[in-house]
C-alpha cells in the first residue's frame, strides 16, 4: 500500500540520483503511453507526475520516495516525441547510462499500449533489457479504452510476438489509470520484490 509519495529529484546524470540505498523501479514506454497517469494512479496521486497530450513531456529522471521506503523512477519515453533528434539522441544516452548502471534497480517496468499491435521499438527495447540482463516487467495500459473480447486478443496476440523470441514471458500485468486496474496486483509484485532487497541487504 502507498501511504506517502514525494517527489525528490529532476536530472539526466546518474551521479545525482538519490544515494542507492533502497529499492527502485523504474518506469518507461513509449512516448504518449499514458505513463505519468499511470504513476499517478499507483501513488493516488494525481499531481505527483506531469500528464501531458503532448508526447515526450517527461524530459529527465524524476525520483520520487514512496512510503519513505523506496524510489518510483519515471523515465523519458522513447520514440515519438516533438523533441529535436539531438535531444533524442540524448535521452537515449543517460536513459542507457542509467539502465546500466544504477545498482538498486529492482525492475523496469515497460508500458505499453494495449490498443495497439505489437510496435516494432517496444520489442526492440524489450529486448536490449533481456541482452543486458536488466530485470523487467510490462504493463498492458489504457485496458479500459477497449472490450475485454479485444483487449484479450490484443495482449494474447503480444504475448505470441514476444515467445518467438523468449523462453518465458517476463512478469506483466493489465492496467488502467482510469479505473485503478492492476493497482493492487502491481504494488504488490513490489511489495514482494522490496522483501527479496530487505533479505540481500
Amino acid at each position: 500500500m502507498i501511504k506517502t509519495a514525494k517527489f525528490i529529484i529532476s536530472n539526466t546524470d546518474i551521479t545525482k540520483c538519490p544515494p542507492p540505498d533502497k529499492p527502485e523501479y523504474a518506469f518507461i514506454g513509449r512516448s504518449n503511453v499514458g505513463k505519468s497517469s499511470l504513476i499517478n494512479m499507483l501513488t493516488g496521486n494525481s499531481k505527483l507526475a506531469k500528464t501531458s497530450g503532448r508526447p515526450g513531456k517527461t524530459q529527465l529522471i524524476n525520483h520520487f520516495l514512496i512510503n519513505d521506503e523506496w524510489y518510483m523512477v519515471d523515465l523519458p519515453g522513447y520514440g515519438y516525441a516533438k523533441v529535436s533528434k539531438q535531444d533524442r539522441n540524448v535521452w537515449k544516452g543517460f536513459i542507457r547510462e542509467y539502465l546500466l548502471n544504477r545498482e538498486n534497480l529492482m525492475a523496469v517496468f515497460v508500458l505499453i499500449d494495449s490498443r495497439h499491435k505489437p510496435q516494432k521499438i517496444d520489442l526492440e527495447f524489450i529486448k536490449q533489457l533481456g541482452y543486458n540482463q536488466i530485470p523487467f516487467g510490462i504493463l498492458f495500459t489504457k485496458a479500459d479504452k477497449l472490450s475485454k473480447t479485444v483487449l484479450k486478443k490484443n495482449i494474447t496476440d503480444y504475448k505470441n510476438e514476444l515467445l518467438k523470441t523468449w523462453e518465458e514471458l517476463p512478469v506483466n500485468f493489465i492496467t488502467s489509470a482510469e479505473t485503478k486496474m492492476g493497482k493492487d496486483e502491481v504494488i504488490k509484485y513490489i511489495e514482494d520484490t522490496n522483501i527479496q532487497w530487505v533479505a540481500n541487504n
